[in-house]
């Protein structure tokens, strides 16, 4: 029960935070509405392959974008406080959902404007793309919020964080790619159950390591 008021209260301070600044939400917006733009008056017309990979890698960096912060911007004051309030499950526990939750926005505004200036391609399975995109945007979340946690404890974070995530997210991608694909070519939803499956275990595994670490992470 305490562990429950601890990650809601913490949730509470992210988007009262978030709110005041709106760092992240206009920031990666900008990004990813002038991306979308250069690449329209580079391409004007692209095909479903070039439509799909293009989506994932700005959504990509948008991820990377939005989620260095979640410990990379605080100084350490703020958190020795923190640390001293609630418990480390709890703060790594409510970093990761409300990542989860500011990504998930992102996706979906990202993906109305990546179709309103590339149409959506005809035939595709447009339901079981967006549950790929909010997939996708719960996977982002969950490996770069405990990689900004080990990134930080270090001098130079934001690049450790691009060293460290390039290995872990290059699979998670790879099978984003090919679920994508499949509600592209408007495939039967049975054949991606492998890949939902996959990213959900992937998931686990990757919050399980993050609740396993960080308790030994904060002390340093």
């Amino acid at each position: 029960m305490q562990l429950a008021q601890q990650v809601k209260h913490l949730i509470k301070k992210e988007i009262i935070l978030e709110w005041r600044s709106k760092y992240a939400l206009n920031g990666v917006l900008l990004y990813v509405v002038s991306t979308v733009f250069v690449c329209y008056m580079s391409f004007q017309i692209i095909d479903k392959l070039t439509w799909n990979a293009l989506f994932w890698i700005i959504m990509l960096f948008a991820s990377i974008n939005a989620i260095a912060k979640s410990f990379l911007q605080e100084s350490k004051g703020r958190q020795l406080y923190i640390y001293t309030l609630v418990s480390p499950a709890a703060l790594i526990i409510a970093k990761t959902l409300y990542n989860s939750l500011l990504m998930i926005v992102l996706t979906v505004i990202a993906l109305l404007f990546y179709s309103l200036v590339f149409d959506f391609p005809e035939g595709a399975d447009i339901l079981m793309y967006f549950i790929a995109a909010v997939l996708g945007s719960l996977s982002f979340s969950t490996i770069f919020t405990m990689v900004s946690a080990i990134a930080s404890k270090t001098g130079n974070g934001g690049m450790l964080m691009a060293i460290l995530s390039f290995p872990i997210i290059i699979p998670v991608l790879i099978v984003l790619i090919k679920f994508a694909k499949n509600a592209m070519d408007g495939l039967d939803r049975s054949v991606s159950l492998d890949e939902i499956g996959l990213l959900a275990v992937i998931n686990v595994i990757v919050m399980t390591v993050a609740l396993l670490l960080f308790p030994y992470l904060w002390r340093d």
